[in-house]
């Protein structure tokens, strides 16, 4: 239903506006083209009384008075009622021949009325004057056919100006009513939204028009912000859960060292884990806070050119040795050349990569082989991080991405569960799309970037 009148909507307004500006170009034009064709009317009149005045004159080319009388006489007899009038006068002004009685005293052109001319009913004449020889010849020619055309063309435009005018209207009501509905879908959603139904999409046409473009853009900044909103009540949800049973076990360790005090025993040990466990908790915290500065665009600002193959190269340098302590290997292969660049913040970069190969060594057994690659395909640099531990279910490969989420056989292993959640955010934040996939055996992380082209050397 609509929200408000019709009349009084911006898309109706407009579209009457461009009606009417369209029916003052359509009435100038036939205000022009009325007087240009009258004045073809009249001028084409002209002409026709003058060739008749002049062929009547002809008849006295002898000075044969009687020629010229009957001539004007056959004429007058032979014309369509007053259609045509003729008269000839002498030099006093009696008529010698001729339909009526009082010429224009002017030579040339003039205009004659019926009452003027002595003549019954009304209308005017178009009259041709001059003196033949001594004589005084008038031609007229009258208006009413010239008078009656213009009429007809002056009627035609007026009921095509009045079904302009319908058109115009009728186009500007259907035209508004349809963009009219479609605003108040954008409307009906942001309402649905601002109630709490983040799954509410604005309706798309398809038309590829304005309006379309402006609702997908909305419709992806929609789902932008249900995803976050699902993320913050995914993050209370699983701080709720999963990080009660560290507070829990801080508390008993506290309640326990404050026993021991208060009985003289030492309580260091206690000290020292009840630490170790607000370290931890407080770890999380600083995650989950960078996480939500991240997935918010504050480091957007920091963005600059950065060579992806240099970011996995450091990662191999620094986590090669760790990895080998741990009873692993870790190889590292990136694509060389100047064009493996993107734009991003390369602190971040390093941090995503590290956490996906600290993922790999804490929760894979000795002997896994980790790999890290780079290569580039098409306009997108492709990043690779698996190993050939014991993988992850298939059913499990999305859930993992969730904040503080750990696998059952994880939870006795140190982590916040939330190193795959800061990678997929960081990923997010450059435009990259990551994703697990199964390594036959083991499991893969593959990022990929969106790659600039880039020839500097660095």
């Amino acid at each position: 239903m609509l929200r408000s009148s019709l009349f009084r909507s911006t898309p109706f307004r407009l579209a009457l506006g461009f009606g009417t500006l369209f029916v003052c170009a359509f009435l100038a034009m036939g205000l022009i083209t009325y007087q240009l064709m009258r004045a073809e009317l009249s001028r084409g009149l002209d002409n026709s009384a003058r060739e008749i005045w002049e062929v009547v004159a002809a008849t006295n080319a002898d000075g044969d008075l009687e020629d010229i009388v009957g001539a004007v006489d056959n004429y007058a007899r032979l014309s369509n009622g007053q259609d045509r009038i003729f008269v000839l006068l002498d030099p006093e002004g009696k008529r010698l021949a001729g339909n009526f009685a009082r010429p224009p005293v002017e030579s040339g052109l003039s205009i004659l009325s019926a009452e003027e001319a002595g003549l019954s009913g009304e209308g005017n004449y178009r009259v041709v004057s001059g003196k033949v020889g001594d004589n005084w010849l008038s031609v007229g020619l009258s208006l009413a056919e010239t008078d009656r055309l213009a009429s007809i063309a002056l009627k035609s435009m007026g009921w095509a100006l009045a079904i302009v005018i319908l058109t115009a209207f009728a186009l500007s009501a259907f035209l508004a009513t349809r963009i009219r509905r479609r605003l108040d879908s954008i409307a009906d959603t942001m309402d649905d939204v601002s109630n709490g139904k983040l799954s509410s999409r604005i309706p798309l046409i398809g038309n590829g028009d304005d309006i379309d473009a402006v609702s997908r853009q909305v419709n992806t900044a929609l789902e932008r912000l249900a995803a976050l909103v699902e993320g913050m009540r995914q993050v209370s949800t699983d701080i709720a859960h999963d990080l009660k049973t560290p507070l829990n076990r801080l508390q008993m360790v506290l309640e326990t060292a404050a026993e021991k005090i208060e009985r003289g025993e030492p309580a260091s040990g206690d000290v020292a884990e009840a630490r170790a466990e607000g370290h931890q908790i407080n770890e999380t915290f600083e995650a989950l806070l960078r996480i939500a500065q991240i997935e918010a665009g504050a480091r957007k600002a920091r963005f600059a050119e950065v060579d992806l193959a240099g970011v996995v190269s450091s990662i191999g340098e620094i986590y090669a040795d760790v990895a080998e302590d741990d009873s692993k290997t870790l190889t590292v292969s990136a694509a060389a050349g100047g064009d493996c660049f993107v734009i991003g913040d390369r602190e971040l970069l390093i941090q995503m990569f590290a956490n996906l190969v600290e993922n790999a060594i804490r929760h894979c057994p000795m002997g896994t082989r980790i790999a890290v690659s780079l290569a580039q395909t098409g306009g997108c640099l492709i990043a690779e991080v698996g190993d050939d531990g014991p993988g992850i279910p298939s059913s499990e490969r999305e859930n993992v991405f969730r904040r503080l989420y750990r696998l059952d056989k994880s939870r006795t292993t140190s982590g916040t569960g939330l190193g795959l959640s800061l990678a997929r955010a960081i990923a997010d934040l450059h435009g990259a799309s990551i994703t697990l996939e199964d390594n036959k055996p083991g499991v893969k992380v593959v990022a990929s970037f969106p790659a600039i082209g880039n020839t500097n050397t660095q």
